[in-house]
C-alpha cells in the first residue's frame, strides 16, 4: 500500500524506473520451484530446557524493562509536577526531609531501646545460667559429701569387725572352736556338691 503510494506520486518517466524487477528474485505469481515441490518445511528442534531458561529470561526482561519505562515515567512525571508547582514542591520537600528526620531519630531512638532491653536480657540470662551452675555444684558437692559420710560410717562399722593386738588371743580361739573348711566344690548354681572333710 505503501508503495503504491509513492509509485502513484511519482511521474510517469521514473515509474519504469522503479518497477523494474530485480534479477533473480520471484514474483508472487511465480509457481514453486520443481526442485522443492516436495519439500515438507519442518520446524528445527526445539529444547525444553532451553525453551524454559529462554521464556525465564524473557520474563525477567520484560519486568526489567517495565521497571525501567515506570522509573523513567515517574521521574519524567516529577519533574514535570515540580515545574507546575515550584515553590509548593520545595515546600513539600523540605516538609518530607524534616519527616524523614524525625522519622529516623525515632528509630534510632527505638534501636538503643531495644539494644538496651537486650542488653538487660542476655545478662538476666547469664545470671540466671551462673545461679543454675552454682545450684548444680553445691548440689553435687553435697551428694559427695554424703556418699562420703556413708563410706565413712560404713568403714566405722567395718572396723568393729577388725583384729587388733587388743582382740587377738580372743580371734585366735573363735578360730580354733570354729574351723571352717574351704575345700569344696561347686556346680553352676553354686550350690556346694562335694567338700573334704576336717581331720
Amino acid at each position: 500500500f505503501f508503495m503504491t503510494n509513492i509509485l502513484t506520486s511519482l511521474p510517469v518517466s521514473l515509474r519504469a524506473v522503479l518497477v523494474e524487477t530485480v534479477r533473480g528474485r520471484k514474483s508472487r505469481n511465480d509457481p514453486i520451484a520443481k526442485s522443492k515441490e516436495g519439500r515438507i518445511k519442518t520446524p528445527p528442534p526445539v529444547d525444553p530446557v532451553e525453551m524454559v531458561v529462554l521464556k525465564e529470561r524473557y520474563t525477567e526482561y520484560q519486568l526489567i524493562l517495565s521497571a525501567l519505562r515506570l522509573d523513567f515515567k515517574e521521574e519524567v512525571l516529577r519533574r514535570k509536577y515540580e515545574e507546575e508547582t515550584g515553590s509548593l514542591a520545595e515546600e513539600r520537600a523540605r516538609k518530607e526531609a524534616e519527616e524523614h528526620r524525625a522519622l529516623m531519630d525515632w528509630n534510632r531512638e527505638e534501636n538503643q531501646r531495644m539494644l538496651q532491653l537486650r542488653i538487660q536480657m542476655e545478662k538476666e540470662e547469664a545470671e540466671r545460667k551462673e545461679f543454675e551452675a552454682a545450684l548444680e555444684r553445691e548440689q553435687k558437692q553435697q551428694e559427695f559429701i554424703r556418699m562420703k559420710e556413708e563410706e565413712l560410717l560404713r568403714l566405722q562399722e567395718e572396723a568393729k569387725h577388725f583384729i587388733t593386738m587388743e582382740n587377738l588371743d580372743q580371734r585366735i580361739e573363735e578360730a580354733l572352736d570354729n574351723p571352717k573348711n574351704y575345700n569344696f566344690a561347686i556346680d553352676k548354681e553354686g550350690r556346694i556338691t562335694k567338700q573334704t572333710v576336717l581331720k
